[in-house]
């Protein structure tokens, strides 16, 4: 079996370059999938409190086999929980529904702005992190100005920030922010999103039959290429197998020119992180 290769964040911990995410898995569903999934070679798995399917995640990953030291567990703080002593409950409950003893990996979800909580709760996140509970702790949807006002009054830069990020929508300004301050990128929504119009894209659609792969197979490879952390979701175990049989070939550099060439200005699909505050 074919396992992820890891990228070393900037606490020194490893962590797989593919994971599988569970937006909108049934918590009743996940289970079965994460189970078959972590069998079929998944050692990445990641959730979040608004997913709401936490508790499935931790049964499935007593289902498997897989030692729990070898699979690496992501989740996300909900928004409306934000300040912090509500983040060290909320933690509480995320590990309790888990059922696990120390997370690898907790995310500020969004900055929420408005509410103006985010540092609070980063101090939370390290203070948790200190106590040994979470191994890593990072962000998710933070602009360069949300992250560098926490790294500024914390001195704790994150190890990752979970995006919007496929060839539409390329982020290439914050991708180098990042890259500058030692912080790892993770993709969300690396198909495209809605619709996943991207699918279907002629350049991608080309590349994949002279290939013989899925066009979801050669966006994920785009995404392994560029050095990022891809998270590609489904509630299929089939379609997940796919996603993640992408060891066996790699994109030319006329490829990823070409790929590079349908980024837009307006590809985004989610909400701007400074209008979600709830």
């Amino acid at each position: 079996m074919t396992l992820s290769p890891h990228i070393t964040l900037n606490d020194g911990n490893t962590i797989p370059r593919l994971g599988l995410g569970v937006w909108r898995l049934a918590d009743a569903e996940a289970p079965k999938l994460i189970a078959e999934a972590i069998d079929a070679g998944y050692r990445h798995i990641d959730t979040a409190q608004a997913y709401q399917n936490e508790g499935g995640v931790g049964q499935g990953l007593k289902n498997t086999k897989v030692r729990r030291r070898d699979i690496w567990v992501t989740s996300k703080l909900q928004t409306s929980l934000q300040g912090y002593d509500s983040t060290l409950r909320a933690f509480d409950q995320t590990m309790s529904k888990l059922g696990l003893d120390q997370l690898d990996l907790f995310l500020v979800h969004w900055p929420a702005p408005a509410r103006d909580q985010y540092v609070a709760t980063w101090k939370a996140f390290i203070e948790l992190q200190q106590q040994g509970r979470i191994r890593s702790i990072g962000v998710s949807n933070f602009l360069p100005e949300h992250l560098e006002r926490i790294i500024g009054e914390t001195g704790v830069t994150p190890a990752v920030n979970q995006i919007e990020l496929h060839p539409s929508f390329q982020q290439g300004a914050s991708r180098d922010w990042h890259n500058q301050h030692g912080i790892v990128t993770e993709s969300y929504s690396p198909l495209g999103g809605k619709g996943t119009a991207l699918l279907e894209n002629p350049v991608i659609a080309g590349i994949a039959r002279r290939l013989g792969k899925s066009p979801a197979q050669v966006i994920i490879r785009w995404h392994l290429q560029l050095d990022l952390v891809v998270l590609p979701k489904s509630s299929k175990l089939e379609r997940a197998v796919e996603n993640f049989n992408v060891w066996d070939f790699d994109l030319t550099e006329n490829d990823m020119s070409a790929i590079a060439g349908l980024d837009r200005p307006d590809g985004k699909t989610l909400p701007h992180p400074n209008e979600l505050n709830d």
